[in-house]
Formats: C-alpha cells, structure tokens, sequence
C-alpha cells in the first residue's frame, strides 16, 4: 500500500452533483445533527494521525465530516473505493474529540458510517477473507489461545528465524506479515493458564466489583488480568470474575460490523446482570470505551435499551477506580524509568488522562517521562494494523522513536494493543524494552508482584 497523494483523494467539486440521492440506507445513517455541528475550524488537524503523515484534507477528520455530508446529501454518487478508503484510514482514535471547541461527537459518526460501508460496499474478495479470518479468530479467546501453540512451535523451533533470515518472510502479503511482526513471545504458560479466581475472605468488602478480562488481554496479557484481581482484593473488594464472559464487541463495533457487536454487548450485560456487582472494572481501554457506549449501541432494543444504560453506568477503568477507591502511597518502591503512553481509548474516548499518571506518581522510586505528541495515536487502534500495515507501521516507529529519545527504561500503558504495536516498533528500531500495564506496576508497589521491580 502506498500513501494517499493529491491524485488520489476524493476530488471535492466533482461529486457535487445536488438532486442526487443519498448513498446511505434508512438504518442509522451520520446524524446530520452531528455532522453539522462541525465549523470546519481546523482545530482538529495537528492531533490526526493521517493529517499529520500526509497533509491530506480527506484523511483529516474535517475532511472526513465533509465526506459524510456530500454523501448524505447526494454530493457522492456510490461508496466505490476511493470514497471508502478515506474512512478505511481514519483510526477512529478520538484525538479530534479532544481538540475539538464545538464538542463534535466524531466518534458516533466514524462508527455509523463505518456501518453504512459494512452494508452498502463490497469489498475485494482478499479483503473480505483477510477481515473474516480477524473476526472469526481476535474475538473469541479459546480459538485464540490454541492458535497459540503452532505459534510457539513456530517461535521455537526455529522456524521463524529461518523464514526471516532466508526472506521467505518477506514473500507473504503484508497483512500478514504484520500480523507475524506483532507476536509477543509466547509460552506454553500462556496457552494453559487458567483464568483469575478472585480469593477475597473479607467479610466486609467495601464493593463487589467485577473485572471484565478481554479477548487480546485474556490470551497474551493473562498477567494483567491476574494483577487486576490481586489490587483489587488488597484494596478491599469483593472480586467477581464470571467465567462464561466473552468478547465484548468493541472490534466489531468500531469496525462497522453493527450486528456482530450488538450481540457480543447483550451477552456481557446478561453476564454481568447476574453476577450482581456494583462496578464492572476494565483494564483494556478499547473495551472501556466500548461498553461504556452500550446505552447508543443498543439504544433502539426494547429489551436491552436500559439495561445497557445501568451496565455502562458501573463501568470503570481500572486507574479511574482506583484513584476514586483512593491509593495511598505504597511502601514498595519500583525503581524505574518509564515513558507512559495514552492510549487513545483511554484520553479521548473516556476522557481519562490524569488519573493513570495520578497512580503511577505515587509509586516510590518510579520516575515517570512525558512523551511529545502524547496526543498522536500508536497506530494500532483496533484492528488498524492488521488492515492498514503501512500507516500503522509509520506511527508505530514514531512512536517508538519518541520514547527511545526520551531514555526510558520500559514502557506503560493501559491498552494491551498499545503495548503490542508499540513493542513491535522498539524490537524494529534495535531498542526493546519491558512492557508494562499500568496496573502490573501498582501490582508490584504494593507487594503482590515482583514484576517490573527493575527493567531488564
């Protein structure tokens, strides 16, 4: 894939064609309410990821806003590729939402017209295989899990040292060769680990919460998820971890795949209903910022349309519930340099900034680095990497550029995307480093864990 030129974006005065009809169907189009809402000030720009590679107006998230308009209004004829692959590039990362001074909602409307896109265009037959084979795998754990162990045979036996060093590697479609550079280094621990079981004794819990485990997180970050329920007890709660839980439709829901993600949020409210928690606690942002959305996803269900609404009301991230559980300062010190990265679920869809740094600045001997463009997304983004390797690569190395320079001795976030494609750019600059989530830090300061004590 090649980066988008002037030639190939979308050509403003020719698809003004007015009496056209609107490309969108009936079902939830962009609200027009929301699309007008953007004054167009530019103020959007500095903070996109595609504007700030390219410098294209299409790819910016006025652009895209404008798009959304010309086709609602019959300035688009079809949803061919060309208009597509702008919504296609946008990362749906939310920094817009941040910067923006009118309060556009760009978040609903990426995602219903990423919707209308799912429904109305047919996409080329490779790409429709490589996303069915995303979806038929990332969200289901136990697929994901055995996928693992040809996997780690094919880290350990070798086997990928030869496709590398021989360049057979470099023969596979970029796609997945993507994927292949985003394995963590696995362990058959992983494969078999069982899942966290809260061993709370307390009479007197201060909460019963719930902690909600994740697809990706599940499989590759078992140890966060253990951390998780290991702060929370320490802290005083009652910790539920139901075992029948499963995806939680944030990869479909911010992929446009509308039916996909409505079905995985009725199974986590129905879930979560009958364990009878107070908060639901979530240690991966994209999933944070996804069930806390269930009131709008499912807004039009009249089974599920306030159910979802008390649902979302108890979810927390993990660092927003513990900074209002309150954390005093731990005795154990955690001797580190570390760059802390925003994820952009976190930041920008939630608006969640300064309580992770609040937790993290409490930790004796942690010294904690702000990095530039803070705002910039790492290019992962859902399943931004794997669709669109190229660009997610670019931000990637950028990113990874930025926390090198700053002489951080590890890296933390809260999304376990981030530290994946983020670790995929350190390895690639010949610098990588320890990878932590925020709450495996805390983990360590209060002396449940002896990870992340030193970098390695």
């Amino acid at each position: 894939m090649t980066q988008p030129t002037a030639q190939q974006t979308v050509p403003v005065r020719a698809l003004e064609k007015p009496g056209a009809l609107s490309i969108y169907d009936s079902h939830h189009p962009p609200a027009m309410e929301l699309i007008d809402t953007c004054v167009h000030c530019g103020f959007c720009l500095p903070t996109c990821p595609t504007y700030t590679l390219w410098h294209e107006e299409m790819d910016s998230p006025r652009g895209r806003i404008y798009l959304m308009k010309m086709a609602a209004e019959g300035g688009v004829a079809r949803m061919d590729e060309q208009f597509v692959g702008h919504f296609d590039k946008c990362l749906g990362c939310m920094a817009c939402v941040t910067a923006c001074p009118s309060g556009v909602q760009y978040g609903k409307l990426i995602e219903a017209t990423r919707a209308q896109i799912e429904r109305n265009h047919r996409r080329p037959l490779l790409d429709r295989l490589f996303r069915k084979l995303i979806f038929s795998l990332f969200p289901y754990p136990k697929r994901l899990r055995w996928m693992m162990l040809p996997l780690w045979f094919y880290q350990r036996s070798g086997l990928r040292w030869l496709m590398r060093k021989s360049g057979l590697l470099g023969l596979l479609p970029e796609r997945l060769r993507s994927m292949e550079s985003l394995l963590p280094e696995l362990s058959l621990r992983m494969l078999f680990a069982p899942l966290p079981r809260s061993g709370n004794t307390q009479l007197k819990p201060r909460l019963r919460v719930g902690v909600l485990l994740g697809c990706v997180q599940r499989v590759f970050f078992g140890d966060v998820n253990a951390a998780t329920v290991r702060v929370l007890e320490a802290l005083g709660c009652e910790v539920v971890v139901p075992p029948e839980q499963g995806c939680c439709g944030a990869l479909a829901a911010h992929a446009g795949q509308e039916p996909e993600a409505l079905e995985a949020a009725r199974r986590i409210i129905e879930v979560f209903e009958r364990s009878s928690v107070d908060v639901i606690a979530i240690n991966s942002a994209g999933c944070g910022s996804n069930v806390k959305e269930y009131a709008h996803l499912l807004r039009d269900d009249p089974e599920f349309a306030e159910r979802a609404k008390a649902i979302s009301a108890k979810c927390r991230d993990i660092s927003e519930f513990i900074a209002e559980l309150g954390f005093e300062r731990p005795v154990n010190a955690v001797r580190l340099k570390v760059a802390y990265h925003d994820s952009c679920h976190l930041q920008h869809a939630q608006g969640i900034r300064n309580q992770p740094r609040q937790l993290l600045n409490a930790i004796s001997g942690l010294e904690l680095i702000e990095l530039p463009e803070a705002a910039i997304c790492c290019g992962s983004a859902g399943i931004f990497n794997l669709t669109e390797p190229v660009t997610a690569r670019q931000l990637a190395d950028r990113k990874a550029q930025n926390i090198i320079d700053s002489g951080a001795q590890a890296l933390v976030s809260a999304n376990p995307g981030c530290l994946l494609h983020i670790a995929s750019g350190l390895k690639r600059a010949g610098h990588p480093m320890p990878v932590f989530h925020v709450i495996e830090l805390i983990d360590t300061a209060l002396g449940l864990s002896t990870k992340g004590t030193t970098a390695k």
